[in-house]
């Protein structure tokens, strides 16, 4: 049994990694992309009804594909490939493709003509200014069919993700990141309001992503094809999965999106300060946290098919300490560098010093919550993989009220750091709540190693902190000052702080750094 936890703990270590590579090349890419629309956007008008229109369809993928069918996929299928015939697993696929693309037709019609509403709905502050209001109105319109495309993206990814290749979903994002670039590159100069480039980029980039993942299905045997047997029993226990994970799997995107309504009552400006600084949190939760907890779904999916509990919550823990390794010392760094991260990637062009300190406001306010965010891909996935969305949708709907409230408390006082504080408040309380569930469910899930080694991460993280001031005294940061300075001070602050952490991760011996240096022993060549 030891030998087979191991051999499961590898698997998710070498899907991570593989997720996390990708993840990371989308992210530069993507930050390349946030620089360009930074420099020839700004923070203003336009940007803000761009990224309103670009989060209610990115809002519904997330919900209706990512959210829901997918996590409520994964787990059903999986149990299809272990315990029946591959063909049995392979029909379900092609009836859920089916289903789900008559029913993103459907949705992506509805919201082509009911934009207005959606957009009234939304972003109420945006009525008073009716260029801004016609603009996000008409980019939501223009931008609402990538929910096909993407939630197609998403089912694709969940079957080659339960086949355990990792590589092809997890790149897509680079493919949508690079047509936006091109776009915002070439295009800008061809229309009235230059900002419709992106959306046609994020067009163009949703067709790609989906004609990308095809080969690789072909590959791995899977040719989806139409198939109405809408009454197949294992689709309706998709189905019936499928409504409550819409809430339990997508409450970080629900948080978000609350604050960009609200945010939209706020000065101009707000909604952007907020998307720049969750972009920035995105990062480590991105390659880390959702890496793992992409990687985790299957291997938790196929531990409960075949009754394998004790070793599950033996994943769960591993999983949890490998995302704390880094989403702690991170957490320090983004509060203690978030003026230097933001004006280092944004402040040029359009974007100035008042940008970027509001930003970084936001960045505080969202970096406070970065254990919560990385925390919940787990506790959900577990949920998910025991086929139970009631429990995570019950939580969702409390940590909604709770942000709800605090937002509303927050926002006047903190402006869009508060909305920003809320959401990281109103995650913790949706971890907090799934904890207890999932311990009542299946038992005490950490063990001493645990304990440990979240010590041990805490005092490398403390040691990083001191070594980032110190750096700081040694060569004093100047948000006016040359960028070449900037840029120096914020990589001397990261490559010391890095240093620093890992040396006393080493020192202390922590489990984390034993196994990365043993990955890497066992991937060198042997004389």
């Amino acid at each position: 049994m030891g030998e087979t936890h191991g051999s499961e703990n590898s698997r998710v270590v070498r899907a991570a990694g593989v997720v996390g590579t990708a993840t990371m090349l989308s992210r530069v890419f993507g930050f390349v992309r946030d620089m360009i629309v930074a420099g020839f956007f700004g923070a203003g008008l336009s940007t803000d009804a761009f990224f309103v229109a670009f989060r209610i369809p990115n809002l519904l993928r997330r919900l209706l594909a990512e959210g829901s069918l997918t996590v409520s996929f994964v787990p059903v299928f999986t149990e299809y490939l272990k315990n029946r015939t591959r063909e049995e697993a392979l029909e379900l696929a092609d009836i859920a493709f089916t289903a789900l693309s008559i029913l993103l037709v459907v949705v992506s019609v509805l919201g082509v003509l009911f934009s207005p509403l959606i957009v009234t709905v939304m972003a109420p502050g945006f009525v008073k200014t009716p260029v801004q209001y016609d603009l996000a109105v008409f980019l939501t319109r223009l931008m609402f069919p990538y929910i096909l495309l993407i939630s197609l993206v998403a089912l694709c990814m969940g079957i080659l993700n339960s086949l355990r290749h990792f590589a092809a979903p997890a790149l897509s994002p680079v493919v949508l990141n690079i047509a936006m670039i091109l776009a915002a590159l070439t295009l800008r100069d061809f229309f009235p309001e230059p900002i419709t480039a992106l959306a046609v980029g994020v067009m163009a980039g949703g067709v790609l992503q989906l004609a990308m993942q095809w080969p690789f299905l072909v590959r791995m045997g899977v040719r989806l094809k139409p198939n109405f047997r809408f009454r197949h029993p294992g689709v309706k226990r998709i189905g019936l999965l499928m409504l409550p994970a819409v809430f339990g799997a997508a409450i970080y995107q629900i948080n978000i999106f609350i604050g960009t309504i609200l945010a939209s009552l706020l000065p101009t400006g707000s909604v952007s300060y907020l998307y720049y600084a969750d972009r920035i949190v995105e990062l480590p939760l991105g390659v880390f946290a959702i890496a793992v907890g992409t990687a985790t779904l299957p291997s938790f999916s196929e531990q409960v098919a075949q009754g394998r509990f004790e070793e599950m919550k033996r994943t769960i823990s591993f999983s949890l300490r490998i995302i704390l390794f880094i989403t702690i010392p991170a957490t320090v760094a983004l509060i203690a560098l978030r003026v230097p991260i933001i004006s280092v990637l944004f402040q040029r062009g359009e974007f100035g010093v008042p940008s970027t300190l509001l930003t970084a406001q936001a960045l505080l306010c969202y970096a406070v919550g970065l254990w919560a965010f990385s925390v919940i891909r787990i506790i959900v996935a577990a949920f998910y993989s025991l086929q139970d969305t009631k429990a995570p949708m019950k939580a969702a709907i409390v940590a909604l009220i709770v942000n709800v409230l605090f937002s509303v408390a927050l926002m006047f006082p903190l402006k869009h750091g508060g909305l920003a504080l809320a959401t990281s408040i109103a995650t913790a309380v949706n971890v907090g709540m799934l904890w207890i569930i999932l311990r009542r469910r299946i038992g005490k899930l950490l063990d001493r190693e645990f304990h440990r080694s979240i010590g041990r991460t805490f005092l490398a993280s403390v040691v990083m902190g001191g070594v980032i001031l110190l750096v700081g005294l040694i060569y004093p940061w100047d948000i006016t000052g040359p960028f070449n300075a900037r840029f120096t001070h914020l990589a001397l602050c990261v490559a010391g702080g890095a240093v620093a952490f890992f040396g006393a991760a080493l020192l202390l011996k922590s489990p984390e750094m034993t196994d990365v240096i043993g990955s890497i022993r066992r991937r060198l060549p042997k004389h």
